[in-house]
């Protein structure tokens, strides 16, 4: 039984010009907004405010350019195999062609949990949003309606009511699920919507309020530190492991290399357009809330909306919730859209059941693993709280940057001569630091958060044994 048997990359690439059952619909600027669009949700609206307040003071700016250039080196080595192997499946297709089916398995099944529990609490925080928008504006969503199975809701009059579903989160899984499965470029074609309008809110939050930039707030830029991780260098290093994670989701452009016109051009450019995008944007809204309010006072849940009341841009709150709901909105369908690419891609090398493995005849989708994904995130999705589903989603990201970053230098050694449209420039410094940096973030992630990584790998790897192992299409060709 070779657990290590890997997929050749010439026959991936056969396979990649050959196959046509996914509609390759997308060219570099749908694929720079989906990545826009996976990257940019409540992070540049929440943890500007709580990493300079409680971490960094006004070096936040420095703790996203830190997070920024960690990113940066993962973004490089997706995009050498992202040209190189153009199918779906992301880092699970380039750990099966570089390190073997069982650590394929892992990163894919990693990708399973990282994807769904993303979507799961991006859609549990898109209803809270959307209910509060709705009051704004005079529509009241019951309380029973708009909550996980069990939580107690205090109303207005002080009596309380016990919730029986979170609503709004099944409504937005439903209609991006059916976008899914309508189509590859219609589903782009919304996100290019969504993404105009959450860049909207953010580029007029930094026009309107930089004329009240006090410059006394920058001082002191890097303040004293006061212990380990507050203020000072320390504070720095450790907001920019926090902020981090508001550029998660660039990875999820590779899930659609295969439905790219041109991978080999348009796929670069995807995952590091968007990212050097939501880098400057992240930088420049930093250093303008900052500016705009003393740093202290930024530790609340609306950081941004503050920052805006301070710049005498108070009818802007309602916008600000709006940008967040856009913001929501598009990185829910970049999480199902990975999700279920992941699947079908498992699906198709027998690693999972074949019933999953089929194509829309009209839409030219993965309709089953799309309708499947998007019951299950609906589900959980109504019914639980994930309190440190954030923490999950984060590790099993950072695994798959170790996986990518160490499979780019194996693939270098062992098969130097294979032509790339895209190198990953300094790749002996870039690869390392990438895989480096990933695991550093890891390792400051809590104890908890691996026991339930270790526990998910535990059944990942009884499913692999009882029907993996037996039913994978590269073991039959063997």
């Amino acid at each position: 039984m070779n657990l290590l048997r890997r997929k050749s990359v010439t026959d991936l690439q056969t396979e990649a010009l050959t196959d046509h059952s996914l509609r390759r619909a997308l060219g570099a600027l749908n694929l720079t907004m989906l990545g826009i669009g996976a990257i940019i949700g409540t992070g540049i609206f929440v943890l500007t405010g709580t990493v300079a307040a409680v971490n960094a003071g006004p070096a936040v700016v420095l703790s996203f350019v830190i997070a920024g250039v960690a990113s940066i080196f993962a973004a490089l080595c997706y995009s050498e195999f992202a040209s190189l192997v153009p199918m779906a499946g992301s880092a699970y297709t380039y750990g099966y062609a570089t390190l073997g089916e069982i650590f394929a398995w892992i990163i894919g099944w990693d990708l399973v949990l990282e994807y769904a529990l993303g979507a799961v609490t991006v859609a549990i925080g898109w209803s809270g949003y959307v209910v509060s928008f709705l009051k704004d504006i005079g529509i009241i969503v019951p309380p029973a309606l708009s909550a996980a199975r069990g939580t107690v809701v205090t109303l207005a009059d002080g009596s309380t009511i016990t919730a029986i579903f979170n609503l709004p989160a099944v409504i937005i899984i439903a209609i991006i699920t059916t976008l899914l499965v309508i189509g590859i470029k219609e589903s782009a074609n919304v996100n290019n919507v969504i993404v105009f309008v959450k860049v909207a809110v953010v580029l007029l939050f930094i026009i309107g309020a930089a004329h009240a930039i006090n410059p006394a707030n920058w001082h002191p830029f890097i303040p004293p530190q006061e212990g380990p991780g507050i203020y000072g260098w320390s504070g720095v290093m450790t907001g920019g492991a926090i902020v981090f994670f508001a550029y998660i989701g660039f990875d999820a452009v590779s899930t659609a290399a295969q439905e790219a016109k041109n991978p080999q051009k348009d796929m670069p450019i995807g995952i590091i357009g968007s990212l050097l995008i939501c880098t400057v944007l992240y930088i420049l809204v930093s250093g303008i809330a900052t500016g705009v309010v003393p740093y202290k006072e930024l530790n609340v849940p609306d950081p941004i909306a503050v920052a805006a009341d301070h710049a005498g841009m108070g009818w802007m709150s309602s916008l600000i919730k709006l940008g967040a709901i856009a913001g929501l909105s598009s990185v829910i369908l970049v999480m199902l859209l990975g999700q279920s690419r992941v699947f079908w891609s498992m699906s198709r090398d027998g690693l999972l059941p074949q019933f999953v493995n089929k194509i829309h005849p009209k839409f030219q989708t993965p309709y089953i693993t799309s309708i499947i994904t998007g019951i299950g995130v609906a589900f959980v999705s109504a019914l639980l709280t994930v309190r440190e589903a954030g923490s999950l989603v984060s590790i099993g990201t950072l695994l798959a940057f170790v996986i990518v970053s160490i499979g780019v230098l194996v693939l270098r050694i062992r098969e130097p001569g294979l032509p790339r449209a895209f190198k990953t420039p300094w790749v002996w410094f870039v690869a390392p630091a990438g895989a480096f940096s990933a695991l550093y973030l890891m390792a400051s992630l809590p104890w908890r958060t691996w026991e339930r990584l270790i526990i998910w790998f535990v059944v990942g790897i009884v499913i692999y044994a009882v029907y993996g192992v037996s039913h994978s299409k590269l073991a039959s060709k063997e």
